[in-house]
């Protein structure tokens, strides 16, 4: 997939950013990017995906069926098409480097001969691994204990729509011939996936497992006891303060042992058993800075594998992580790191905070080519006043908004504790492709 017809010699002709990822955090960086950048300057965006995976919706799309499509997104109208040598490729990247990326196929069409995209700045916005339920990357889902009662298995994702669609759909017959769930994790995906499943399937044994004694810890109390009041009533089964003992599943969340039913039988870590046909595993989302582990070490920190960032989302490293102003001593001044990946100060793992991330180093982006500009420019410097200093990212205090079935939801902003009842069964979808460009009047809109 590209934005541009017209070829490009991406070595001698423009300068060159690239955002690698193109949703929340990504997504943002273009948009900013593409209405900022000087001339002599192009975008070069790289995603594995063919369509954003809106991944927000993914629980409830993996649930209730008819609205797959809604979930897929793409990318074509976010580039400027008014900007000549933007490009967005379609490509797994398989290492980064101080100045180039490097991808596992070359564009000759487009100016890029080989697999190695070189830059002058770097977004890096690869988000985190998800946890199995909506890893479309993943194993298929329901392939232990009802994956033989499954219609048809489809194709392995590799990256487009389709693929995603029939992933979906194949969750959801999954659901539908479980008699019983386990959902494994207490946080906005197990709420999710638990509330939805009792709502839209209300004959099914569905048992919530949490290792913390509070839902969503992170907030409000309250919050809490209203989403518990809410799964109670929904005839969940909540078991609170026990830990899934792993060693009673395998390496992807099934169970080693089977009963006289045939159902998947676990342990927790304090010795109770809990049996189900299904296992949904909502927990062990790992950010994917592996890339950038392999360049630097030093700017991971290996017991979360978070990149260490400065104030201003630039690449950092371990040795200068205690200094609050260090925007001018990073080892990689052209590398910015936004999103899921970023150890940003205390700033909740969220599309909301992803969002202003990437809005933050576009900014700087822009900023630092400015002042280069101006430093090249005798003249420029000896009548321009101070370069702008770059801005520092600020997270804002813990939001969130989990639903809690079809039209239920409950939120916490700005310390402000609530619930809503005007939900409606795509979570909006419309919305995100309105973000991205598309005028969206009817279902039927949101099918390419």
């Amino acid at each position: 997939l590209t934005s541009s017809l017209m070829p490009f010699d991406e070595r001698v002709i423009l300068k060159t950013v690239v955002v690698l990822g193109g949703a929340y955090a990504g997504a943002r960086a273009v948009r900013i990017l593409s209405e900022s950048l000087p001339n002599g300057w192009r975008i070069v965006l790289v995603d594995r995906n063919t369509h954003v995976n809106h991944v927000y919706i993914f629980p409830r799309l993996a649930v209730l069926s008819g609205h797959e499509h809604k979930g897929f997104v793409p990318f074509a109208k976010l580039l400027d098409a008014k900007r000549d040598g933007d490009l967005c490729l379609t490509a797994i990247v398989k290492s980064v480097y101080p100045s180039h990326v490097v991808l596992d196929r070359a564009f000759p069409e487009r100016g890029i001969p080989t697999p190695t995209l070189h830059f002058d700045f770097l977004v890096y916005a690869l988000g985190s691994k998800l946890p199995a339920p909506l890893d479309l990357w993943g194993s298929y889902p329901g392939s232990g204990s009802v994956f033989h009662k499954v219609a048809s298995v489809p194709q392995p994702y590799a990256g487009s729509k389709q693929e995603g669609i029939e992933w979906l759909k194949a969750h959801q017959e999954v659901i539908r011939n479980s008699e019983s769930i386990l959902v494994v994790g207490g946080g906005a995906l197990g709420i999710q996936f638990a509330t939805d499943i009792a709502e839209i399937h209300p004959d099914k044994t569905i048992t919530l497992l949490h290792s913390r004694h509070r839902l969503l810890p992170r907030f409000d109390e309250r919050l809490h006891t209203e989403i518990l009041d809410t799964l109670m009533a929904s005839n969940v089964n909540v078991i609170l303060g026990e830990r899934l003992d792993m060693h009673s599943t395998s390496l992807d969340g099934e169970s080693l042992e089977l009963n006289e039913r045939g159902q998947r039988v676990v342990k927790t870590v304090q010795g109770r058993e809990v049996a189900a046909d299904l296992i949904l595993l909502c927990t062990g989302q790992k950010p994917n800075t592996h890339f950038l582990s392999a360049m630097d070490p030093s700017c991971v920190n290996p017991h979360d594998g978070l990149v260490h960032v400065l104030r201003t989302m630039q690449l950092g490293s371990e040795s200068e992580s205690e200094s609050e102003d260090r925007t001018e001593t990073t080892p990689y001044p052209n590398i910015f790191v936004v999103g899921d990946v970023a150890d940003a100060f205390g700033a909740i793992p969220a599309g909301h905070t992803a969002y202003y991330q990437g809005e933050v180093a576009a900014r700087n982006i822009v900023r630092l080519i400015q002042r280069s500009e101006m430093e090249q420019s005798s003249s420029d410097r000896a009548l321009a006043d101070e370069p702008e200093p770059l801005e520092h990212y600020k997270p804002g205090s813990p939001a969130i908004k989990v639903s809690l079935g079809l039209t239920k939801a409950a939120y916490e902003v700005n310390g402000v504790v609530g619930t809503s009842n005007d939900g409606v069964p795509d979570l909006n979808a419309a919305a995100m492709w309105g973000y991205f460009g598309y005028e969206v009047e009817k279902d039927e809109d949101m099918y390419f």
